[in-house]
């Protein structure tokens, strides 16, 4: 009897979960997940744990197949010469193929002050910290969320729904990714919680201190906590283990995500950059890759040649506090659409994909194999991307 392949996914996030469930499917293949926690966070609810109406964490027993070793470790560094990771614990695990999923996590600031007096939320471990010195903070203290993204858009709704005073600074646009139409939809039900934007020319952070947020124009906002939402970067890894990487620091891969040095290595999630365009950071992107990567590795596996990317986007969805929301349609090319769904419907959308979201995970670890939403084609929008980024390559040369 042949002995079984081994296949090691890095990171138990979206990408992660999805592409070690799928693996399952290959007979002849061993899965081992190796991610710094034990439980899988539900990144998209930690707002919620900010504002404390979620624990944004779920058993892996309810999201990963029985067949996946889940390790409890990180790895600080990839060996791709010797197929060897090393970890955190001082154990080395070897692999067959290797699933890079490291996700991504909120950007350093770069700001004077805000390292010290800022609180990223980006990761558990991030709001843990907060939620502290937030229950420690008088009930009629400011609050400044920097960031107008739907991070802190959400996080600044869900503390404003708790009766707490809160400032969202934009640092330019409301919700940039948003319609015009639904950003004014936005901006009306943030008003209706009690939310201050400021938003627009000059609103860019340039100092943070114990109490107060400056801005460009001028202005100092006080600030008893001040939430950093800004940015978001990936983990170092790649670049540390002597792999090639894009400016920002995601993995890259040709269109099949494999790695552009090692046909043994593919990446999924928010650390790949296929071709070096890289997709959206979300979950809407994260799970088809994590399918997609584990399409890659079997079909290897079975002498196939893997398929291509080609992914479709369909919307952006944003709580607006436990009662409103909005559902934002795209287009497969990912660039928002005039329509959208608000108020309570918006908001039971957006309840629905959060839910939705554990569901597809849990069920591919049933029934691997299942989950089919990676092979909805994007259209020519992907080429068109692509055939963008030759243009300006070569007008640049």
């Amino acid at each position: 009897m042949s002995e079984k392949t081994g296949v090691v996914v890095v990171g138990g996030g979206y990408a992660g979960v999805m592409a070690a469930n799928r693996l399952t499917l290959g007979g002849e293949v061993t899965v081992t997940l190796v991610n710094p926690r034990a439980s899988f966070v539900h990144r998209i609810r930690l707002h919620q744990l900010v504002g404390g109406t979620d624990t944004a964490v779920v058993d892996y027993r309810d999201v990963l197949a029985e067949d996946v070793r889940l390790a409890v470790d990180t790895v600080d560094r990839i060996d791709a010469g010797a197929r060897t990771l090393h970890l955190a614990s001082g154990a080395t695990l070897g692999y067959d193929y290797l699933v890079y999923a490291v996700g991504s996590t909120g950007a350093q600031p770069r700001v004077p002050g805000a390292a010290e007096h800022a609180y990223p939320v980006a990761t558990l471990e991030d709001v843990e910290r907060l939620r502290p010195v937030l229950d420690a903070a008088p009930a009629t203290a400011p609050l400044t969320v920097i960031g107008g993204g739907p991070t802190g858009i959400e996080t600044a709704a869900e503390l404003a729904g708790t009766g707490r005073t809160v400032t969202l600074v934009c640092g330019g646009a409301l919700g940039p990714y948003l319609h015009p139409r639904g950003r004014r939809s936005v901006a009306r039900r943030l008003a209706r919680l009690g939310v201050t934007v400021v938003d627009g020319p000059g609103t860019e952070v340039t100092a943070v201190t114990d109490r107060t947020v400056r801005l460009a124009d001028g202005r100092e906002l006080p600030s008893h906590v001040t939430v950093w939402t800004a940015g978001f970067a990936v983990p170092d890894l790649a670049a540390r283990s002597g792999l090639t990487t894009d400016d920002a620091g995601r993995l890259l891969t040709d269109e099949t995500l494999t790695s552009v040095d090692d046909v043994r290595i593919v990446a999924a999630g928010d650390s790949a950059a296929p071709s070096g365009v890289p997709l959206r950071m979300s979950c809407q992107a994260a799970m088809p890759l994590g399918a997609r990567a584990a399409d890659t590795v079997l079909s290897r596996l079975a002498g196939e040649r893997p398929g291509t990317l080609n992914q479709a986007f369909g919307a952006q969805c944003i709580s607006l506090g436990r009662h409103d929301g909005i559902f934002q349609f795209a287009d497969r090319g990912d660039s928002a659409i005039w329509l959208h769904v608000d108020g309570r419907p918006g908001a039971t959308m957006k309840e629905a994909v959060c839910k939705g979201v554990v569901k597809h995970l849990a069920d591919e670890a049933r029934k691997p194999g299942g989950y089919r939403l990676h092979r909805i084609s994007g259209g020519p929008a992907r080429q068109k991307k692509l055939r963008a980024r030759d243009t300006a390559e070569a007008a640049a040369v």
